[in-house]
């Protein structure tokens, strides 16, 4: 492997991470409003509701998951590979290799991850801890050949191969997905299941659901790819506040936005143009990735450059600390949300409809920042970011700056 050319370091003060700390807090809240719109996995419309309210919640769920669906886990996975260059970089600039102890980094972060899984199975810990490994042979690489590999991942070739194989099929419909069978089975246990039964059942029927539907969806793939991709944006210092990134967010911008329609019409036409599922799932599971990817650009983008402004700096400043508390904010909504909706807590999942659901989602969003920000005027670090900073480094005789070691 032939290391990349040396660049200065493109985020080391505290200003420049206030904008990282803040776009990770936003995409935290993002996922736990969507998370409670489905009742964190357990699929349930109260009956009784009138129609306004059920069409109201319908506009919700759609306009919600448009903009946020597939896309706020996105935003977690560049900045993963983004912190994943400021570690390694540190490191580097004292003359260490930091790649052996992001390896056991993972191990800590998987272990997290399971404990996370055990109350709500469609956790995002474990599978960065397995696919973040893909960082350590990379890391090295020229940024033009990690680019290449990044863009290869993104556009799925194995769904490409599996449409070229089913060209000509017949029309007609294929079975359902195989997760899906999973993910009725998962029914049972959550709603009426005791914390035991949740516990055995997410980490056991549960992952395998997760791990297929990630497969089907095409985040296996995906998810590399924005390491890759937010480990290059960190060579190049493209989360520094400037007028230089300034340009640059604002030509990705518009490059998103003109890419924006031609993706839309493709994605919404797939089941017109294309009778046979057995040619429209693999095209569909290489079409929805790329729009994901696009709106999550436009997201990232757009919040770097209202970020800029000093009244945007004020409004969007307020996720900065639930971004620096991100691993205990995930972990923290996952345990509260599932007590409030499983039946082993207080099953609110039979009453609570969509339009409710986003009312509790918001109301914990802004219980949890208050919280955030009032621990972090009294420590370093959240209490689980803390555990695993000093875990990562045991051993080692000086620990780096906490700011650097953000998780992710």
């Amino acid at each position: 492997m032939t290391p990349h050319p040396t660049t200065p370091s493109p985020v080391t003060s505290a200003p420049r991470l206030d904008l990282v700390d803040a776009l990770r807090g936003f995409a935290i809240v993002s996922i736990m409003l969507l998370h409670n719109l489905e009742h964190f996995d357990l699929y349930f419309s109260p009956p009784g509701e009138p129609a306004w309210l059920k069409g109201l919640g319908q506009g919700i769920w759609n306009t919600m998951f448009a903009l946020f669906g597939g896309k706020s886990y996105a935003i977690f996975a560049l900045l993963f590979g983004l912190t994943f260059y400021l570690q390694s970089d540190a490191r580097a600039r004292r003359g260490d290799d930091f790649r052996p102890r992001f390896a056991w980094r993972m191990l800590l972060l998987l272990g997290f991850g399971l404990v996370n899984s055990a109350f709500y199975q469609g956790d995002i810990l474990a599978m960065y801890a397995v696919l973040g490994l893909v960082l350590i042979p990379v890391a090295r690489l020229r940024t033009r050949t990690v680019f290449l590999l990044a863009c290869f991942l993104s556009l799925q070739p194995f769904a490409w191969i599996d449409a070229l194989a089913a060209l000509g099929s017949a029309p007609g419909k294929l079975p359902d997905p195989a997760s899906w069978a999973y993910f009725g089975r998962a029914d049972d246990y959550l709603k009426h299941g005791s914390l035991l039964d949740v516990w055995i059942g997410n980490l056991t029927n549960g992952k395998q659901a997760v791990l297929l539907w990630s497969w089907e969806m095409g985040r296996i793939l995906q998810i590399p790819a924005l390491f890759m991709f937010g480990m290059l944006a960190g060579r190049a210092g493209l989360f520094a506040v400037g007028e230089t990134n300034r340009i640059v967010w604002r030509r990705i911008f518009f490059g998103a936005l003109l890419l924006l329609g031609p993706l839309l019409v493709v994605h919404s036409h797939l089941e017109a143009w294309i009778a046979a599922e057995a040619l429209r799932r693999p095209l569909n599971a290489i079409c929805e990735p790329l729009l994901n990817l696009d709106i999550m650009l436009l997201l990232v983008t757009g919040f770097a450059l209202l970020y800029r402004r000093p009244s945007g700096a004020r409004v969007l400043g307020m996720f900065r600390s639930l971004g620096r508390m991100s691993l205990t904010s995930y972990m923290m909504q996952s345990i509260v949300g599932t007590t409030l909706y499983y039946g082993f807590g207080f099953g609110q999942y039979a009453t609570t409809g969509t339009a409710l659901a986003l009312v509790i989602g918001i109301a914990l969003a802004v219980l949890q920042g208050a919280f955030s920000a009032w621990w972090l005027r009294h420590h370093k670090q959240g209490p689980l970011e803390g555990v695993w900073h000093r875990l990562t480094w045991i051993g080692t005789a000086a620990q780096p700056a906490t700011r650097v070691n953000m998780p992710s």
